[in-house]
């Protein structure tokens, strides 16, 4: 298997992408150990801050050993430039809030995994057109499950992962799924300002467990 498929298939069967930053690299590794403990094994850190390289750097260092079959993908990326430096930092694949052909070319050059965030038909088209396996739907709050079901068809076989408002909640997440989506993101309805502000590990371990079995839940119905 190549590390795109490794990294797609490892998105899939969890049906769950963690993602989030924090500008103190002790704390993103304790929430990042925190989340594999509970069951995660791949996960995205975003390009948010002026640390996150240096962050990231640490994190692929320090998980070698912590969490030795952890995926850990970069998200945020809008230029070559920011995708090289982190394709550098060992980053497992490469997520966009937006659909820049030149970086999917670069990462598929790498014959890694390329995830562009996709808000029209057009942006999926284009996104199709340069081989993107997985396409985010973001800000996935503003277009809801009803823009999935009614695209779905027109993009036959087509992997879609919503990010943005995603709640840990059966119906919502049930939605989401029987709209046709593969896997759902999740950033500060699992990762909030309070867990990472209070440092509250227990909680999220609680959080992403539940959240792990909803997704279960909810896919299998």
């Amino acid at each position: 298997m190549t590390k795109k498929e490794d990294a797609l298939q490892a998105i899939l069967q969890q049906g769950l992408l963690p993602l989030f930053f924090y500008q103190d690299a002790e704390v993103s590794l304790e929430i990042v150990k925190t989340l594999y403990s509970a069951g995660i094994k791949t996960l995205e850190y975003t390009n948010r801050g002026a640390a996150a390289l240096d962050n990231f750097t640490y994190l692929k260092a320090e998980l070698k050993t912590a969490c030795p079959d952890l995926q850990l993908g970069i998200g945020t990326i809008k230029t070559t430039e920011e995708a090289n430096s982190f394709l550098k930092a060992g980053a497992d694949y490469i997520v966009c809030p937006i659909v820049n052909p030149a970086v999917g070319d670069l990462v598929r050059e790498a014959d890694m995994l390329w995830i562009p965030g996709c808000f029209t038909p057009t942006e999926v088209h284009v996104a199709q057109q340069h081989h993107a396996a997985l396409i985010k739907i973001f800000p996935a709050n503003i277009l809801g499950p009803a823009f999935i079901s009614s695209i779905k068809e027109l993009f036959p076989g087509q992997l879609f992962i919503p990010t943005g408002g995603v709640e840990i909640d059966k119906v919502n997440i049930s939605t989401w799924f029987k709209a046709g989506v593969c896997a759902v993101g999740m950033g500060s309805k699992l990762i909030s300002k309070d867990v990472l502000a209070g440092q509250q590990y227990d909680q999220l371990y609680t959080l992403t467990q539940e959240a792990l079995a909803l997704v279960q839940e909810c896919r299998t119905n």
